[in-house]
């Protein structure tokens, strides 16, 4: 499945739980009370992202069974007649899939390639020796389709497609062979980087968290794909455009520590629980690791397209300070 936030273009109110089905955004909420007709007595669906994925598999379940009316709606009224639960992609506005996440770690240097990079641009101290991690939060995250301002006096903005993965299940003291059981499912990062900063700030030797954490500097989505839709999270292929030249290809096979590392390493002592993230590093071919970097940069006009072939595009545009 493919679970999103958004809102109707325009609208008003709360935010609202939907589903991907065949092109089109289904308005889980409305969907459910049309399915409680028939199912006296049932509860209503969880009304966000993180109250669904705290439901656990029975949540995930109820989502299953509402797409599985849906299609057998379509089946009985003709596909698309009707229904109003139903929205067009571009009649919406995309919000990150979670907007309340208790917390987002970000694993640093997770590619030897991009190790190279910081390293030759005095951007890395030493080499860890185990994960780390800094906090994006969620005042900075955005949405699919969202302009993101680069700040007056930032010159040196880089983009860092990252591979997202969303916890299910409560964890704490997890092994690496149960990692995958505490997992929900798996969503895009584009950490945009504010170079500018972080080099003075890994001068001074403190974390370089204030250049990632500037509102908008983390686009997220468009959407949650549920584990049981990806075959395998180490070959998948990820890829950015700026204006609709590749700039980076990869393959999230090449992570120096995968998620059941990850996981273990920070669970040992703090417990995250369902709607939490790991984005887990982005590999070499960002903008500061190239001889040409200064045309690389991001600037306003620029439009940034971070993807996993086959599953999803998280689109950013970046434009001037108002």
């Amino acid at each position: 499945m493919r679970l999103l936030t958004f809102a109707p273009q325009g609208g008003v109110g709360s935010l609202r739980l939907g589903a991907l089905v065949n092109g089109d955004i289904v308005d889980l909420a409305v969907l459910d009370r049309a399915w409680r007709c028939g199912n006296p007595g049932s509860e209503p669906l969880p009304a966000t992202m993180r109250t669904l994925l705290a439901a656990g598999e029975a949540g995930l379940d109820r989502v299953r069974a509402l797409l599985k009316y849906d299609l057998e709606y379509d089946a009985s009224k003709g596909e698309g007649q009707g229904a109003d639960w139903r929205f067009k992609s571009s009649s919406i506005r995309f919000y990150p899939p979670l907007t309340d996440a208790e917390k987002f770690l970000c694993v640093g240097k997770n590619y030897r390639q991009h190790l190279e990079e910081l390293r030759r641009n005095d951007l890395l101290l030493e080499t860890p020796q185990e994960p780390t991690s800094f906090v994006k939060y969620n005042y900075c995250l955005s949405g699919h389709g969202w302009d993101v301002q680069r700040p007056e006096g930032v010159v040196r903005l880089d983009y860092e497609p990252e591979l997202v993965f969303v916890i299910g299940r409560r964890a704490l003291g997890v092994r690496k062979a149960e990692a995958f059981n505490h997992v929900a499912g798996v969503t895009i990062l584009n950490d945009l980087t504010c170079r500018d900063l972080q080099r003075r700030e890994v001068a001074s030797g403190s974390r370089f968290w204030t250049g990632k954490n500037i509102p908008g500097f983390g686009p997220l989505g468009p959407w949650v794909i549920t584990m049981d839709e990806i075959r395998d999270p180490y070959d998948l292929w990820m890829t950015c455009t700026v204006n609709g030249e590749q700039r980076m290809r990869f393959n999230t096979g090449d992570q120096i520590w995968r998620f059941p590392e990850i996981i273990e390493h920070f669970s040992r002592y703090i417990p995250f629980e369902p709607g939490d993230m790991f984005a887990t590093g982005t590999p070499g071919g960002t903008a500061i690791g190239k001889p040409n970097a200064a045309e690389l940069f991001l600037k306003p006009g620029d439009v940034v397209e971070c993807g996993i072939e086959g599953m999803m595009t998280l689109r950013t545009h970046i434009v001037p300070p108002t």
